[in-house]
């Protein structure tokens, strides 16, 4: 049975960055009520190590930021979604240090590193390595000073409710019950969708169910075949794949392979400070070289004393798998870590579903192009949050009626145990993805990765019991759409390496798009104008 709560303005879908700042921004003039998949301190926001890039300091500028941003984006960035967030995230932060962000300094002065495909040092950080967690810390103790904001944690979103093209609302499962919930307009910022391969530096709740729930409503999805792969997780059976910041790379780290012979001055004039693909395929290509699992990332030429202070979590999480980073060569290898593409908005994180906003991960505005430049993702989720939110707040002052006895179908159901193994699917999907559609793709890998998919399709019919089934389905989802935009873009560009099409292809400055009932297809009109 599903019940209705009918008495929200605003309906935020994640609690991230970009879901906060969402909260904080519309709590001025309507109630909000946040959904977090799990506690409130779980998203990948406190994952966040290496930092915030933004132009603060006395070397930089905001134009240098923005060629920066450009030229990793591989010719797909929009160019004006560039420009707004490079041109506004210094107040944006300046906004953060008033409300208690702590970042670390020099003396008075902000401290400021270098990081991968950066000209300048820009990138902000607190505490050595847990910016992430400091950013969400401030957002959490702001929306949770305001009584307009509630919060809702462990709330798993089933469905939009979408009624006539408008999006009223969300179907939520909390426990055991299903709950609709209506809103005058609604925010969606969950996050990525790294768990749908089987190396990951995205937290367990990563699974798409924002772009795959955006999609199942008619969302327009776009740009899915960009995933980034972050270079350096670390490498150990006893471990889940955790990330060494790309700061360890700005302050000097090198990569060597099982050797112990430094390569990436062989691979990139700018050989650990290259960019994220380039980086990522070159390590793959010593693996392979060298028959190994992982290559290492060396930092025993820096100050012992400065690593510890400069990296204090990774530090002591190296130390629980007996890794002394200060002295020891750690073994690395890459791991999925951002998807570009999501759920198409313009500026004002619109999407083609009125009343319908995205930020954050799960949003495309093509700020990042086919390669997202270092550090800019939190800088991303406060100034596209923010921004979403104002155009939220325009489209509740029109007052748009809605029909709350409106009812959904409820995606959980009774019924008799199946024998499908859906666990052994889950983890057979995340192994797929990885070995077929992972760093280096081609025809036939994507293709293989299709026909299974395809088989799988049937699961899409099955009726759920729980969370992790509804999971499942999203994965298999967004899985889907990865696979289909990577078989159609013919070409690598970015973070997308195909190793039949080496070459940028025909249509590269195009952009691939999804739609429910269709099939991907190119747009070639400006990308994120909403047509």
């Amino acid at each position: 049975m599903i019940s209705n709560e009918k008495n929200v303005d605003f309906l935020v879908i994640g609690g991230g960055v970009a879901g906060l700042r969402a909260a904080i921004e519309l709590a001025s003039v309507g109630n909000v009520l946040v959904l977090t998949k799990d506690k409130s301190t779980e998203s990948s926001t406190g994952y966040a190590q290496g930092g915030i890039a933004v132009a603060m300091s006395d070397e930089d500028k905001v134009s240098i930021h923005y060629d920066d941003t450009i030229k990793a984006g591989s010719g797909l960035c929009r160019e004006d979604a560039v420009k707004v967030l490079v041109e506004q995230g210094p107040d944006l932060i300046r906004e953060l240090i008033s409300w208690g962000a702590n970042f670390d300094k020099d003396g008075s002065k902000l401290s400021f590193t270098m990081e991968a495909a950066h000209s300048r040092k820009r990138v902000l950080h607190s505490h050595g390595d847990s910016t992430g967690k400091e950013i969400e810390r401030v957002l959490i103790n702001r929306a949770k000073s305001d009584p307009s904001i509630r919060r809702y944690d462990f709330s798993f979103t089933l469905d939009l409710i979408i009624n006539d093209n408008r999006c009223i609302g969300a179907t939520v499962l909390r426990g055991d019950r299903i709950t609709n919930i209506y809103a005058k307009a609604v925010v969606l910022a969950t996050g990525g969708a790294g768990q749908v391969f089987a190396r990951t530096t995205n937290p367990f709740i990563a699974t798409g169910d924002g772009i795959a729930i955006a999609y199942r409503a008619g969302a327009v999805i776009t740009d899915m075949e960009f995933i980034q792969f972050h270079p350096t997780t670390l490498y150990s059976p006893a471990a889940p794949p955790f990330l060494l910041s790309e700061a360890m790379r700005g302050e000097g780290a090198v990569l060597k392979n099982i050797r112990g012979e430094r390569f990436m001055p062989g691979y990139h004039d700018m050989a650990e400070l290259a960019s994220r693909d380039q980086v990522s395929r070159a390590i793959l290509s010593e693996m392979v070289k060298t028959d190994a699992m992982h290559v290492y990332l060396d930092l025993t030429a820096l100050d012992k004393d400065f690593v510890k202070n400069r990296f204090p979590l990774i530090y002591a999480t190296c130390l629980q798998y007996d890794i002394d980073i200060t002295e020891d060569l750690i073994p690395v290898s890459p791991a999925v870590h951002y998807i570009m593409g999501g759920v198409q908005t313009n500026l004002d994180g619109e999407t083609n579903i009125k009343g319908l906003f995205a930020a954050g991960e799960v949003a495309c505005t093509g700020v990042h192009g086919a390669n997202r430049l270092a550090s800019n993702s939190l800088l991303e989720g406060l100034v596209y949050g923010a921004r979403s939110a104002k155009k939220a707040l325009e489209y509740y002052m029109v007052d748009v009626p809605h029909n709350t006895d409106f009812q959904m179908s409820p995606n959980l159901t009774d019924r008799a145990a199946l024998s499908v193994d859906l666990e052994k699917i889950r983890r057979t999907l995340r192994q797929l993805m990885w070995g077929r559609a992972g760093i280096i793709r081609c025809a036939e890998s994507l293709g293989i990765a299709k026909k299974w998919l395809d088989k799988k399709s049937f699961i899409m019919d099955m009726p759920a019991l729980s969370r992790r089934e509804c999971e499942l389905k999203n994965m298999l989802t967004v899985a889907s759409l990865i696979t289909d935009s990577a078989l159609l873009r013919k070409g690598s560009v970015g973070a997308h390496y195909r190793s039949d099409f080496k070459e940028r292809g025909d249509n590269w400055q195009s952009h691939t798009i999804c739609q429910k009932g269709n099939d991907v297809v190119w747009r070639k009109t400006k990308h994120g104008a909403l047509q």
